[in-house]
């Protein structure tokens, strides 16, 4: 028993998404993500006008860290390509080479990925006639770089463009320490206790500021960063933690009274995330000293997201929630958390502990409004010029905006 509380949950032991095409599959539950990459693609393309327009260079390096599989994972890259050959047209300039790196721990589905490589290429800015008469048959590389983020992934100064989406909420381990002290709750919630709390903000500390200091090493001078990742919108974690995290955990603890589940397991599970507001984000960076922010902002996104594929702006009227959008949500949830689940609870209690989820789930968005707060910043690596001294300001977005809610 003890020997369970001593155990560490780190990422890298079984931090995936489901893999393959299936029905429980990430690559076929992923719209929400799916969404919030349309949503932020202006602020993507000023970075990429940015870039093209002041440094120009010849070859374009470009990262997608933990870029996970399916569709999801090629988004981005094809509309940066995309992007680039019409900002280069526009200025007159030569159309660049692009070489994109896609990150994700070592568990990802990368052969799913590496499948659908060769229709993104297909989908690449035409080369000449002149350039196809001395062998060039492509413009954009691809290459997986498997590894986590929160350590060095490239050589210095080789990167123009730094981006993660729906990635950094998720920390290299849970928190020591805090499985005695938050039992029957899988993440922070209302009753835990204040330990806990500053145990998962001291983890995220530790691991952000590892991957600003990486980033601000791999990045050239001017190079841009941007990333989305699940956050909050109050002070206190506890106030606005992740309530459907918590409704996962009272499936869990109804198992437990119902002899379905040891009570042990419960109390000896935690999840490796953690949901940062906008001033941690900014103090950590300013803390950083090595990044210029531009955009910083917070949105929220209904749970209903889930539902929708068809790239419109979800509603959050709660007479237009379905048992059957609750499925779409508990499926795309399982996605995301099963191979965790996998690893620490018997695969043969699954089925009924998201049944039990997926009841709570669909009562729970009848009755209230339910979002996601999604935090979006946009930044630059500092100038050697900058660096020693001169500082640029930038403008932080402190309202919270709310999508077609």
């Amino acid at each position: 028993m003890e020997e369970m509380h001593k155990k560490v949950v780190k990422t890298k032991d079984g931090l995936y998404m489901n893999r393959g095409n299936g029905a429980a599959s990430y690559a076929n539950n992923s719209s929400l993500q799916q969404q919030v990459i349309f949503m932020t693609k202006p602020i993507r393309e000023r970075a990429i006008t940015d870039i093209i327009s002041k440094l120009s260079p010849k070859t374009i390096t470009i990262t997608d860290l933990g870029c996970s599989s399916g569709p999801n994972a090629l988004l981005v890259s094809s509309e940066i390509i995309h992007v680039i050959h019409s900002i280069s047209a526009k200025l007159g300039q030569k159309h660049p080479e692009i070489q994109v790196f896609l990150n994700d721990l070592p568990g990802n589905d990368f052969n799913n990925l590496f499948k659908l490589i060769s229709q993104l290429h297909q989908d690449c800015p035409i080369i000449s006639t002149e350039e196809k008469m001395l062998g060039i048959q492509q413009r954009c590389y691809h290459s997986g770089v498997p590894g986590s983020f929160y350590q060095r992934l490239f050589p210095t100064e080789s990167l123009h463009f730094a981006h993660s989406s729906f990635s950094l909420h998720w920390i290299s381990q849970v928190p020591e320490g805090v499985l005695k002290r938050n039992q029957c709750n899988i993440y922070i919630a209302k009753t835990s206790p204040t330990m806990v709390v500053e145990a998962y903000y001291n983890q995220f500390y530790k691991d952000f500021s590892m991957f600003l200091k990486c980033r601000s090493i791999e990045l050239v001078p001017g190079g841009r960063m941007i990333f989305t990742m699940q956050g909050r919108k109050s002070k206190d974690a506890r106030e606005d933690g992740h309530l459907m995290l918590e409704l996962l955990a009272e499936a869990i603890s109804d198992m437990v009274s119902k002899g379905l589940v040891e009570e042990e397991k419960l109390h000896s599970f935690n999840l490796p995330v953690y949901m940062p507001s906008t001033s941690e984000i900014d103090n950590l960076v300013k803390e950083d000293g090595s990044f210029i922010i531009d955009h910083l902002d917070t949105f929220e996104v209904p749970w209903s997201a889930h539902a929708n594929n068809n790239n419109e702006s979800p509603s959050c009227n709660k007479s237009q929630f379905t048992e059957s959008d609750g499925v779409l949500v508990i499926r795309a949830m399982r996605s995301v958390v099963e191979p965790q689940l996998i690893n620490h609870f018997h695969e043969g209690l699954l089925d009924e502990m998201f049944n039990r989820f997926h009841k709570k789930i669909v009562d729970c968005m009848a009755k209230q409004k339910t979002t996601y707060s999604i935090i979006v910043v946009s930044m630059q690596k500092k100038t050697k010029r900058e660096n020693y001294g001169r500082v640029l300001p930038f403008d932080i977005i402190n309202s919270t905006s709310v999508i077609d809610c």
